[in-house]
């Protein structure tokens, strides 16, 4: 396992508790219960056209974070044979300091909505915007009936493009570098890698996100976790500059 030196040592990267966000403003379109506290239990709200409105400043519950498949058994992650011998080496702690996260490089997808800090969902009918928190990061999710294109410039988040399959959205991604660990514990992809995420919003206050990762290069068959966010009402995002958070790099191990 990671050790937990090298783990505490990337959360610290990002500096405050999550929680303490900069303002705490009452938001006319939340719900209410009679005591005047958000009802996150209300139905999920909907758009003039029908759609679910996915729109909402969004936290993670944290369990995901050092390991993506934390509800999966070691066996049922299809590492190809290289993929498991890195992964394994980088487990132990031994290569945190190759962690993107510890050089304030962005966490790619999925692991950046797993990360321990809140991101916020901007909903439009031909696009979605996911502004997140970590990093001060950005995704386009683009909503037009766009194909999803095999020859866009490679980056850390890919290229998404959503469809709507009854009240859950679909995304794909594709465009990777290859650059990122799916997890804190060191999972590897490649360029090869394509997300599929399938959101829904449950009721007001709570989100599955379904994960499928397709990465042939690295693993011998598509694998798929959930994860679960609840909505942080009456709150906004706060700056984060990761440069002035990173004070733990020269304590991790590795080169």
């Amino acid at each position: 396992m990671r050790t937990l030196a090298a783990s505490i040592a990337i959360i610290a990267i990002f500096g405050m508790p999550v929680h303490a966000q900069w303002v705490k403003v009452p938001a006319p379109a939340i719900p209410r219960t009679p005591d005047g506290k958000p009802n996150l239990s209300a139905p999920a709200p909907r758009l003039p056209d029908g759609k679910p409105d996915l729109s909402g400043t969004w936290e993670p519950n944290g369990r995901y974070v050092q390991n993506l498949a934390a509800d999966l058994k070691p066996e049922e992650v299809p590492f190809q044979p290289w993929a498991k011998a890195l992964f394994d080496e980088r487990r132990t702690g031994a290569h945190s300091r190759e962690d993107q996260a510890a050089h304030c490089l962005p966490q790619g997808v999925p692991r950046i909505n797993a990360a321990p800090a809140p991101w916020k969902i901007v909903q439009t009918p031909g696009f979605i915007i996911i502004v997140y928190e970590a990093f001060t990061l950005w995704r386009q999710i683009f909503l037009d009936g766009r194909e999803l294109a095999d020859d866009v410039t490679p980056t850390w988040l890919g290229y998404s493009t959503g469809k709507w399959d009854g009240d859950t959205l679909v995304v794909d991604t594709k465009g990777f570098n290859g650059k990122a660990w799916l997890d804190q514990s060191g999972k590897p992809s490649t360029d090869a890698l394509h997300v599929i995420e399938r959101f829904r919003r449950k009721d007001f206050g709570h989100m599955d996100i379904q994960i499928t990762i397709d990465d042939p290069n690295a693993y011998t068959k598509p694998w798929t976790v959930r994860e679960e966010v609840h909505l942080l009402p009456d709150t906004e995002l706060m700056e984060f500059i990761c440069n002035e958070n990173n004070r733990d790099l020269e304590h991790l191990p590795g080169k």
